[in-house]
Parts: C-alpha cells; structure tokens; sequence
C-alpha cells in the first residue's frame, strides 16, 4: 500500500499516524504541504530518519519546487508526476487525511 500526505507536520498530525499504522515496506509519498516534512531541519527530521529504515519516502517534485524547498532529509527521493504515476499503477494508495 503506498500512503500519502498532503499535511505539513506543524498543522496536523498525519505524519505521525501514517508512521504508527504504516506496514514495514510500504511506500510513503509527501505531497502538497506534506513536502515541508521532508525538509532537513523540519520538526519531525528524527522520525523520518528512523522511518526510512522501515519505508521508501518520496516527495513529489512539483510541490518541493512550488514551496521552495532547498534541502531535503538525506534518503528522502524526489520524484516527478511519471514517478507518482508509477507508485500509484504499483501500490493500492491510501490517502491520509
């Protein structure tokens, strides 16, 4: 199953859930505002360092341009929309709110 999350860890708690329930393997893709999770020397650095022992962390590369991002946690790939489009034609998507 590949998660998503479009929340920014300082506005919801997603993050936090999806790693919680998340089985060992499953693909987490940032979108939207997800993105600033990904940020080197965002809030939750510690726990998406220790989660990509256990997951594959994508961010979409259109929203890490749109919100500015420069640096990104080590591990963390980028991908574009023909990158997304893969994910989703491999994993049954599960979107977290």
């Amino acid at each position: 199953m590949l998660f998503t999350v479009n929340k920014n860890s300082l506005t919801s708690n997603s993050l936090d859930s999806v790693l919680r329930i998340a089985p060992k393997g499953s693909p987490i893709l940032l979108y939207e505002d997800g993105v600033f999770n990904a940020a080197d020397g965002a809030k939750h650095v510690i726990k998406v360092q220790a989660a990509l022992e256990d997951h594959s962390i994508y961010a979409l590369e259109a929203d890490v341009e749109a919100r500015g991002l420069k640096k990104l946690i080590k591990g963390v790939v980028v991908i574009s929309y023909d990158g997304f489009v893969e994910l989703v034609e491999k994993n049954e998507v599960v979107p977290w709110l």
